[in-house]
């Protein structure tokens, strides 16, 4: 995803008050095309009133969202033209079958009568339904039903697509097959996600903002959250290392920590990287370097360290 691609959705110091109490407080986003962003937060952190109210669905009570140049409250019609919403309870008709049902969202897209049966075509396709057309919503898989409540979001080609908890409820291979087909969606359209599934931010999310009570207070790449307060350094294997002084004295080590005989712990100030040195001198000294591995913190970690402490 290019930093110069198109803003497709905006949003500005978004609140929501639920009778005297306010729940989102002050919140700002915005989402190219050809991204996928992650809303992480734990259960009851606001993520879904705030994908509520960026469809439209839930008012905020100060703010601004704009969906491709639109303003949601200004031109409502036009903006929700360019979403596609998938609630965390599919709106689903149980009784419907999945060619009739997506056939009636369509309509209620106002996708053109002559461009519905394509629609429909390349729809199923894409979230791999072509066989199901037949068959009655309620006799599916949890797995399928999701897949069917995200082809009612995709079936008028909206640019911004939210998904809230796509995989709630899912088995390992239905979340599978739940993320490959998120993470294509992001490859032509935008893509919010809400989640607390740390899992889902690593193997789908190109960006991640964190909420916790009601307000936003991470973002950046998933790549970067990874190295939030993280101390850099390495794990490397010597077979015939030297004295623990002497890899404390190559020049950018702050710590060596010895995890066998043969495998040792460095940790290193940000600016300065030894690796190559110690590479270096383990050819020169004959230290016999097999392995070096940067350390990577575990998101897990990064996501307690954030909000830990974060006041209520």
């Amino acid at each position: 995803m290019s930093v110069t691609a198109p803003i497709t959705l905006s949003a500005r110091n978004l609140t929501r008050r639920f009778g005297q109490r306010e729940v989102i407080h002050g919140i700002s986003l915005e989402l190219r095309r050809g991204e996928v962003l992650g809303l992480l937060g734990h259960n009851g952190a606001g993520k879904s009133t705030t994908l509520q109210m960026l469809t439209g669905a839930l008012l905020s009570h100060s703010g601004q969202i704009e969906i491709c140049g639109f303003d949601l409250a200004r031109q409502p019609r036009e903006a929700k033209a360019r979403i596609g919403f998938l609630p965390e309870t599919p709106p689903l008709y149980r009784e419907m079958s999945v060619d009739y049902y997506l056939t009636f969202a369509a309509r209620l897209r106002r996708v053109p009568r002559a461009q519905i049966a394509r629609a429909l075509t390349e729809t199923k396709h894409r979230c791999g339904l072509q066989d199901s057309g037949r068959k009655i919503i309620g006799t599916l898989s949890k797995g399928y039903q999701q897949r069917v409540g995200i082809a009612q979001a995709l079936i008028h080609q909206p640019e911004v697509i939210i998904l809230d908890e796509p995989t709630v409820g899912l088995d390992p291979s239905q979340i599978r097959d739940i993320r490959a087909l998120i993470r294509e969606l992001g490859d032509a359209h935008s893509v919010i996600l809400s989640t607390h599934v740390l899992g889902e931010v690593e193997s789908i999310c190109d960006r991640v903002e964190i909420m916790h009570h009601g307000r936003l207070i991470y973002g950046d790449s998933s790549a970067k959250m990874q190295q939030y307060g993280h101390q850099p350094g390495f794990i490397v294997t010597l077979r015939s290392p030297p004295a623990l002084a002497e890899l404390q004295a190559i020049a950018g080590v702050q710590q060596v920590e010895q995890l066998s005989a043969t495998q040792f712990r460095v940790l290193h100030t940000a600016e300065s990287n030894p690796g190559a040195l110690l590479l270096t001198l383990a050819a020169q000294q004959g230290w016999q370097a097999e392995q070096l591995t940067p350390l990577q913190a575990k998101l897990e970690d990064v996501f307690v360290q954030l909000t830990e402490g974060e006041p209520a």
